[in-house]
């Protein structure tokens, strides 16, 4: 009789837990506190990722999925754009020399290659993971073309020449010029490609029709491999001739533009669809572990894609509507963390208090202030200056109290503030009269009073009022406006402002969530309330999943991965929404096998 041990050549372990790692697809193991033997699978899909900083489609994309780099592309416009996607999220990376749109790329994120591009440009540039240096031109200007291979060994293919007419040519890339090569069998633009410059795959694309037309090139000729389940053009793809990958793509429906195929090298299989339909992405990566982004189905989009074919399952980072607020308001303070937090006053008078899942009413403050400072927990906070006076008053977890004394530095409002109700200091804002009058002011506040410290080195204001988490000698100053809206971000040790990072998109009145080595910026007052999110490390900021509506100026608390952002305005209205992030996860697929 045949055993396990014989097949696997190990016995089935005995185990009171379910391992968490080093598990390979169809191990199997009996876990005796639940009496039941159990496996892992191996499951193919889609997760969320950070988001593009500009949206765009007709990009191109080279690298892996924890290396990529888009490139080009066009919004309104062509762009000249690069990016560089970590496994996370975007940050900028050098601009293309030529601006461009339905261009084709290939290579890695440190030595990747543009080429190509609308309208029949035949521009080749090389990227070292910081620059693009323009290189010998293909000899055949053309646009929606697809590419393969390394930066030194690239293969083009396809695309619509000047006539206009549809292009069968196939062009070799050395890392010095290109010499052409044989043709494919089938004219056709807007296709996908994936592989090496020997061993090439050409998929879908649009003749006088969509298509399903695959071919293989080894690296001399091309030939005939299986067909696409679905006709279709416009679409992206990754991985290698034998383990390839399409998805999204055109025409209509639009269910076609999240189908997803893989190839095992002579036929296609459908497996789990893209999460947003859309088609012109560019895209990265194997079939185990890719990344689509940017786009457009209904309109052009930002958002990013990871494909895993894994015995993991990979839960993306992303934010859901919660439950609302009670009362509308726009430039409330906030304190506390994700899962006590407080909202305070603002617009209003009153004060509520969400315990990570709902709101609740509270009492008012004595003095009504709007873009006051504010800092602390649900149960100890402080708020201090704003728009209503230069009234301090402290929560104690059961009513709020006048503190005699106020800033010196008044009037002024809409600054920063980190800290405790003991500890905590109070930076920036506005100093009327007059509707722009930034300061640089910082001060220090006891559970007292107030003392004068060094002052920041922007003068800035319209930061959040306040986000729980930073502390008064670790705290962070994020945008504002100077003016204009900026993307300056300073570091407060305790003693003296220093400058970090700079924002990817310059902010206003976003909402915060974290520390000043680990914080999460989410939404924008202006030049127009916005959804894009980003995160900073404490050297350098990423994009973030977007917000699912756009908002700002509200309160916020939490920490970088567990954080919610509520009230405040929408560009149009005061709003009750409030949103919650949760940070992206990952865990063995582990199921139970039934027994016969």
């Amino acid at each position: 009789m045949t055993t396990y041990r014989n097949i696997h050549g190990r016995s089935i372990k005995a185990v009171s837990t379910d391992p968490t790692a080093e598990v390979t697809e169809g191990e199997i193991w009996y876990n005796t506190n639940s009496e039941t033997f159990k496996s892992v699978f191996n499951l193919k899909a889609w997760s969320s990722g950070g988001n593009l900083i500009t949206k765009r489609r007709y990009l191109a994309g080279a690298g892996t999925q924890t290396a990529a780099l888009a490139f080009g592309g066009a919004d309104t416009t062509a762009l000249a754009n690069t990016e560089e996607y970590n496994g996370s999220g975007f940050s900028n990376g050098g601009a293309l020399n030529t601006a461009r749109q339905a261009l084709a790329g290939a290579g890695t994120q440190t030595a990747a290659l543009a080429f190509g591009g609308s309208p029949f440009r035949n521009e080749t540039e090389e990227y070292d993971g910081s620059s693009w240096v323009e290189q010998n031109n293909l000899n055949t200007g053309r646009q929606q073309l697809a590419g393969a291979g390394t930066q030194t060994a690239t293969l083009a293919f396809g695309g619509l020449s000047s006539g206009p007419t549809v292009s069968n040519d196939t062009e070799e890339y050395n890392g010095t010029s290109w010499t052409a090569s044989n043709n494919m069998g089938t004219a056709r633009r807007d296709l996908a490609g994936a592989g090496t410059q020997t061993a090439g795959l050409a998929f879908g694309g649009f003749i006088t029709a969509p298509t399903n037309a695959t071919e293989e090139y080894n690296g001399t000729s091309w030939t005939t491999g299986g067909s696409l389940g679905t006709s279709r053009y416009r679409l992206s793809g990754f991985g290698t001739q034998d383990a390839g990958l399409a998805c999204g793509g055109s025409p209509t429906p639009i269910s076609n533009l999240t189908k997803t195929e893989l190839y095992n090298g002579s036929t296609w299989s459908e497996t789990s669809d893209l999460s947003t339909a859309r088609r012109d992405m560019g895209a990265a990566g194997t079939q185990p572990a890719g990344v689509a982004f940017g786009g457009a189905a209904t309109a052009i989009t930002s958002i990013t894609e990871e494909w895993n074919n894994s015995v993991n399952i990979f839960v993306g980072g992303a934010w859901a509507t919660g439950n609302a607020a009670n009362t509308a308001r726009n430039n409330p303070g906030s304190g506390g963390s994700a899962a006590a937090g407080i909202a305070i006053s603002g617009s209003v008078n009153s004060t509520e208090f969400y315990n990570g899942d709902t709101f609740v009413a509270g009492p008012n403050v004595n003095t009504h202030a709007e873009q006051h400072f504010s800092t602390g927990t649900q149960g100890a906070c402080v708020k201090a200056g704003g728009s209503g006076g230069n009234q301090t008053e402290e929560w104690n977890g059961e009513a709020w109290s006048n503190v005699p004394g106020g800033l010196n530095n008044y009037p002024r409002n809409a600054g920063g503030s980190a800290g405790t109700l003991t500890a905590s200091v109070m930076f920036g804002g506005n100093n009327p009269p007059g509707p722009v009058n930034a300061v640089s002011h910082t001060e220090e506040y006891n559970g007292t009073s107030f003392s004068e410290v060094n002052n920041m080195t922007t003068a800035r204001f319209g930061m959040n009022g306040g986000m729980g988490g930073a502390a008064q000698t670790a705290a962070i100053a994020i945008g504002g406006f100077t003016p204009p809206v900026t993307n300056a971000v300073e570091e407060y040790d305790g003693t003296n402002w220093s400058n970090g990072g700079s924002l990817l998109i310059a902010a206003q009145k976003p909402g915060l969530g974290g520390t000043q080595t680990a914080i999460m910026v989410a939404g924008n007052e202006l030049p127009a309330v916005t959804s894009f999110c980003q995160v900073y490390d404490g050297t350098s900021f990423t994009s973030a999943p977007a917000l699912n509506a756009v908002q700002s100026s509200g309160s916020s608390a939490g920490t970088s991965t567990d954080m919610w952002f509520a009230l405040g305005g929408n560009g149009t209205a005061n709003v009750t929404t409030n949103q919650e992030f949760t940070g992206g996860s990952s865990g063995l697929n582990v199921k139970t096998l039934t027994q016969s």
